[in-house]
């Protein structure tokens, strides 16, 4: 039972809440993540298939078409990401969770049928694309508030980390079979690109079959009046009688803020205010720089575009290109696999990004200056192909910058979004910050060919110096949530965010926490904001 002992200090929580029902729950919601992770990256390697090229007749033309259309096709999917994930919200609001992500998973089934049977008609693949990014921007959006409404304290941050690391995983099957099938399937033959993209189905089914035996979200149905209904929910996640002391504190906090927003009845108009209240603003704030900025760590350029990256590093020949591609998704999932166990709750959410950004930062710099100096796409074009110990370095570097960022900004951007969030307007805060990350990578998706081919080395550099500003960011401006309730975020973003951290960086008690962050009571609140004022 070792898997269930890695949790977050500083809670309350007994063991029995850390069983295998919430995992269970977690793992089926984050079937949506695989298929996330997998339609991302399938395309990269997919376009890079002579197979592909030949149907959709890309052999011969200018490679600044190909830039135009290779873009379009990744950043399809992006954009109905981006309006999947701000459209879905009201219905999530209305409907629940659960309805939400059914639904979600239908759409991505539509896409994904469509693209699977193209047959060399380009249309079909971006439409396809585009309307099965719609259910994923939807599944992006909700599941992982989903998770974390209905995942204890102490393991929150881990059962969020099951969603990245199907994502991760996801990716690392799409370059993988991308491999397999330029290797065993004939390059006349349509199905050496059909099949990666008809796998991407599978997820898809198993997320619609499996949702349906999963409960609703407690907080949901706590909103909705169905009191009785949020008990049971949480009777079943929690493995707790409801007698039990921790259950009952649990169900009074979520009656507490239900109560105190009793107004939650908000009309679209009076909830887009709210996102400008106090103690709601600066989460936001937060909320939408970092789910931006992960786009911008550099993982993305590489995701989409692995073979292309891996050709400016001198790599040539498509089966090698997508062999390489398939090791950086095996990085990637291991970076992700080490968020979960190690990073989110051990070291925390603001040290994970501040670390994040200074160690990862590293190897791009790395690979810009390789690029510069040695030229390597030149070099293989003149047909020196020979890799040297600095190129060599140079893919490592590539591994390395995949398995800091996965361990790091990439996690705990979702999770720090899916948890911070008031109640009464969750879905849209989280709407909006998950609709940001998808506006940034539908411009990493225009901009990465372009870059790659105006700015060469230059692109590298770009990103590692973002990575840098990243992290000098996150150390002054993200306080620390690891063991807080999500009825304490109210409290914790209370006060100024710098104050905030500040004070956790010198140890000092916030109001409404003791020194570890646990929760403290009304009385010691008032006694803690006198001494403040004195």
């Amino acid at each position: 039972m070792g898997f269930f002992k890695t949790h977050a200090a500083g809670t309350n929580d007994p063991p029995e809440v850390r069983n295998w029902t919430i995992h269970m729950i977690a793992l089926v919601a984050s079937m949506s993540a695989l298929a996330m992770g997998y339609d991302t990256a399938v395309i990269g390697g997919t376009m890079a298939l002579d197979s592909f090229k030949k149907d959709f007749k890309l052999d011969d033309i200018p490679q600044s078409q190909i830039d135009t259309i290779q873009g379009n096709i990744v950043s399809t999917f992006q954009a109905g990401c981006f309006f999947g994930a701000l459209l879905t919200f009201p219905f999530a609001e209305r409907y629940g969770r659960k309805k939400t992500i059914f639904v979600a998973a239908l759409v991505f089934l539509l896409g994904g049928t469509l693209m699977s049977i193209a047959r060399g008609n380009m249309n079909l693949i971006v439409g396809g694309r585009a309307i099965a990014g719609l259910g994923i921007g939807s599944t992006s959006m909700c599941v992982p508030v989903y998770i974390a409404e209905t995942a204890p304290p102490s393991i929150r941050g881990r059962l969020i980390g099951i969603f990245e690391i199907a994502s991760q995983g996801g990716g690392m099957l799409g370059f993988w079979i991308n491999y397999a099938t330029s290797q065993t399937i004939s390059v006349d033959s349509i199905a050496q690109w059909t099949i990666p993209l008809a796998l991407q189905l599978a997820p898809g089914v198993i997320l619609a079959s499996g949702i349906m035996f999963c409960p609703e979200s407690p907080r949901w149905l706590a909103r909705q009046d169905r009191w009785e209904e949020a008990e049971d929910v949480l009777i079943k996640v929690r493995n707790l009688p409801s007698s039990h002391t921790y259950l009952q504190q649990e169900i009074a906090e979520i009656r507490l803020q239900v109560e105190q927003r009793s107004t939650m009845r908000l009309s679209r108009k009076q909830q887009f205010k709210k996102l400008f209240a106090p103690g709601v603003r600066n989460r936001m704030g937060i909320g939408m720089f970092l789910m931006l900025l992960q786009s911008f760590t550099g993982v993305n350029i590489i995701t989409y575009y692995a073979p292309r990256i891996f050709e400016t590093l001198g790599i040539v020949g498509t089966s090698t290109k997508l062999f390489s591609t398939g090791l950086y998704g095996c990085f990637k999932t291991l970076g992700m696999i080490t968020f979960t166990f190690i990073v989110v709750e051990r070291i925390g959410r603001r040290k994970g990004l501040v670390w994040g950004a200074f160690l990862g930062c590293i190897p791009m710099w790395y690979i810009g200056g390789y690029v510069l100096r040695a030229d390597p796409a030149g070099a293989a074009a003149a047909g020196h192909t020979q890799q040297t110990g600095w190129g060599y370095l140079a893919m490592a570097c590539v591994y390395l910058n995949a398995f800091i960022i996965c361990a790091t900004w990439q996690g705990i951007t979702w999770t720090y979004c899916s948890e911070i969030f008031p109640l009464d307007i969750r879905m849209l805060c989280v709407a909006i910050t998950t609709a940001d990350t998808w506006l940034g990578s539908f411009i990493i998706a225009r901009s990465t060919p372009y870059m790659i081919s105006g700015l060469g080395y230059g692109t590298y550099f770009v990103f590692g110096g973002i990575v840098v500003l990243m992290g000098i960011w996150a150390f002054f401006f993200v306080p620390e949530t690891k063991g807080v309730s999500l009825e304490d975020m109210d409290a914790l973003f209370a006060t100024s965010t710098v104050k905030t951290v500040w004070a956790q960086l010198r140890g000092r008690k916030l109001p409404g926490f003791d020194p570890s962050g646990v929760r403290t009571s009304e009385k010691e609140d008032v006694e803690i904001a006198h001494q403040e004022k004195r």
